[in-house]
């Protein structure tokens, strides 16, 4: 039986040697993919993960309040600032796409609002009676403040209500504590007015030590999502050649042998789970040694490597068994190669290949749950984000196995009821 199984094996190897097509959607085409699309998808993972946005910030102030805007905007993880622009030019540059957004700090902004805060002071603590000189105190009229904010022609209008929520808050916040302060000054206080804490507040819960973020990063994502992709992109080359073998009369042969059918199944199994695992060793290993060259991050395999290459197998399982019965059910090439590579491309767009599961509408991410590439990709992120092990990945694996048993479990059947009649 071991015999007959290694010719089988080394039957397949010859088949795969003569098809040089095949070899090159197998091996290349991924690896070419994987590159492409990780350099286009990098700076949208990086501004899901919190990446700074550069935006433009011009000071004409010069003074506190100007600068506490300043300290909130880089101390936040969201902003960068750049500060050698104009307001001609940095409109000119926000409108021209090359910024999202500029800030623009008027003229004598603090100057203004510390005399307007100190006028209505003075001006409330005389109507009690507290002010020796209240019949002078009168309410000085300051000329209102605009904080410029340009904005790209092409932001959304999410990221503009955030902005300036949060430019409100800031201010608002500065001059709550100038009021404060000027009140403590008219009163003759030495209590700390400013110091009130708020009753409600946040508090962000966050995984325990050793648990990584859920959100991957481009380089994260993309590994395993094109490993997935190659793997499951042998069903066209498998099936191509399950076709040849009819139309050669090989399968008769193989039938009227004395070896079971099952045997040819299991070499074919065993010749492409191999090369699955090239497949995604040459993933890997661009991740880990091409992409630190690209400026994209390099992908850590840590301590990772068994648990990966354990759901690299079963993900060939589950694309073998759909690549044998692709090409038991279809009679010529012309079936199997388009519907082939045409079937793989839409388990892939729904599995959260082409774009990541957690970015699609609700409905597409319940669709996703039935594609096999999205359980690999699952049990892949669950190793790579949350350093799950086997017992962690338990399910998605499972479900991998189970569908390849189902794929060849289906192909057999269909393969004697075609012999009987």
């Amino acid at each position: 039986m071991l015999y007959k199984l290694w010719r089988s094996f080394v039957k397949e190897i010859l088949l795969l040697k003569r098809d040089i097509g095949g070899i090159v959607i197998i091996f290349v085409m991924p690896l070419l993919l994987i590159i492409t699309i990780t350099l286009i998808q990098d700076s949208t993972f990086k501004n899901l993960e919190g990446s700074k946005i550069p935006i433009i910030f011009i000071d004409n102030d010069k003074s506190e309040i100007s600068k506490n805007i300043k300290y909130e905007l880089e101390s936040s993880k969201t902003f960068e600032l750049l500060t050698h622009y104009n307001e001609k030019s940095a409109q000119d540059a926000v409108f021209s796409g090359d910024y999202q957004m500029a800030i623009v700090i008027p003229e004598n902004l603090t100057t203004d609002l510390n005399a307007e805060i100190e006028s209505k002071v003075k001006t409330i603590v005389s109507s009690f009676g507290l002010e020796e000189n209240s019949d002078k105190a009168k309410l000085k009229t300051v000329k209102a403040k605009d904080i410029h904010l340009y904005f790209d022609p092409a932001t959304n209008a999410g990221f503009k209500n955030n902005v300036m929520n949060a430019v409100n808050k800031m201010v608002f916040e500065i001059e709550n504590k100038k009021i404060y302060k000027a009140f403590q000054d008219q009163l003759g206080t030495t209590e700390n007015l400013e110091e009130n804490k708020n009753l409600i507040s946040f508090k962000e819960i966050t995984p325990k030590k050793g648990a990584m973020e859920t959100i991957p990063n481009s380089v994260q994502h993309n590994v395993p999502a094109w490993a997935l992709f190659a793997i499951f992109f042998i069903v066209v080359p498998l099936s191509i050649n399950l076709v040849k073998e009819k139309s050669q009369g090989t399968s008769v042969r193989a039938r009227i042998s004395p070896t079971p059918y099952f045997v040819h199944i299991l070499g074919k199994t065993f010749t492409y789970l191999i090369i699955c695992i090239i497949q995604f060793l040459l993933m890997v290993a661009v991740g880990i040694y091409l992409f630190p060259y690209m400026d994209l991050p390099q992908f850590d395999v840590t301590g990772k490597m068994f648990q990966l290459m354990v759901v690299t197998l079963f993900s060939g399982l589950a694309a073998i068994g759909f690549g044998v019965l692709l090409g038991t059910v279809a009679d010529t090439q012309e079936q199997s190669a388009p519907f082939g590579a045409t079937s793989v491309v839409v388990l892939a767009a729904i599995g959260g290949i082409w774009v990541p599961v957690f970015l699609m509408p609700e409905f597409m991410q319940t669709i996703a749950k039935f594609s096999p590439m999205n359980w690999g990709l699952n049990a892949y992120y669950d190793i790579i984000l949350r350093n799950s092990g086997i017992g962690g990945i338990a399910k998605e694996l499972s479900f991998l196995f189970l569908f390849y048993l189902a794929m060849v479990g289906i192909s057999l059947i269909y393969e004697r009821k075609q012999n009987a009649v």
